[in-house]
């Protein structure tokens, strides 16, 4: 289990978008499906029985697909900057992801890269696909644009103050005369509990921003360390209902005991249910009264 599980909000698509993602990448697989009850399909609007949450690994780590419905939808200023190793790959990788989609950056050369595309697939979510060899084949990018644009590099150290297991990889700024305010960030890469992360500022007008549409879910060992990354992740930001916490920056984090989505698939039905009634009462998650919904 990886501590930090980005999640992708989907429209009743997340088996289609699965099957796609998986299909793409060497060593994806499927870990997890969680359907949805009747007390989940109330607080969702969702069909009961139909598919809430997927579980999956693209390369080396883990994501999470949720079946939310159409209130949120993805926004490029959180993409999926995917390193192919060769052009053949980069190009195929493309070719599946932009049909049906949008194309935001023609795939061809840039001063940046050799080879490189930017799109919103058909789903909505938002991916960089670049001809390079890193350890990490597909890294979560952070675009800091508008109300936030020039906050990346602070950005980029309050979540390394949140989370062990960081190093700051690569860091770029914009010089004099480039395309951006001198001094931001024109590329950063970082890690968090060992895995890579990525941010830019940008100071062009986008009409998008942050939105729960990509959240990042941390996996906690104990109450303790809930109340810890609640506690820090919310300041200067807003806490939601059901363990969600949107940060100083508007980004979207889900702070969760490390086995729910266990206990969420191993109870029987009517388990299941006492603990999704149990989450909707609550903002930050207690961990003692989940166990205690699980076992009645």
């Amino acid at each position: 289990m990886h501590k930090i599980v980005p999640c992708i909000w989907m429209n009743g698509n997340a088996e289609e978008a699965v099957e796609l993602y998986t299909s793409l990448f060497e060593g994806s697989s499927v870990k997890r499906v969680v359907h949805y009850g009747d007390t989940s399909a109330r607080m969702s609007g969702q069909p009961e029985g139909s598919v809430m949450t997927i579980l999956f690994t693209l390369g080396e780590l883990e994501y999470m697909a949720l079946n939310g419905g159409p209130s949120i939808q993805c926004s490029p200023s959180i993409s999926f900057f995917v390193n192919c190793d060769t052009k053949e790959e980069l190009d195929r990788v493309f070719a599946a992801l932009s049909e049906g989609g949008m194309v935001l950056m023609e795939l061809g050369e840039y001063p940046f890269s050799q080879r490189f595309g930017w799109l919103n697939d058909k789903f909505g979510v938002s991916w960089q696909v670049n001809l390079a060899s890193r350890h990490q084949k597909i890294t979560p990018f952070l675009m800091f644009s508008g109300a936030v644009a020039g906050r990346a590099e602070e950005a980029m150290e309050f979540y390394r103050s949140c989370f062990n297991g960081t190093e700051i990889v690569h860091v770029e700024k914009y010089k004099s005369g480039e395309f951006g305010t001198e001094g931001t960030i024109k590329m950063g890469a970082f890690k968090l509990e060992g895995q890579e992360f990525m941010v830019s500022d940008s100071a062009v007008d986008h009409k998008f921003g942050f939105t729960p549409g990509i959240s990042f879910i941390v996996n906690c060992r104990d109450q303790a360390e809930i109340d810890h990354m609640w506690s820090i992740l919310s300041v200067g930001g807003s806490e939601d209902h059901c363990g969600w916490l949107t940060d100083r920056y508007g980004v979207s984090w889900q702070i969760v005991p490390d086995r729910l989505g266990e206990m969420l698939y191993e109870a029987e039905a009517e388990g299941t249910e006492r603990i999704m009634k149990a989450i909707s009462g609550m903002k930050k998650l207690d961990l003692a009264e989940l166990k205690a919904a699980s076992s009645k």
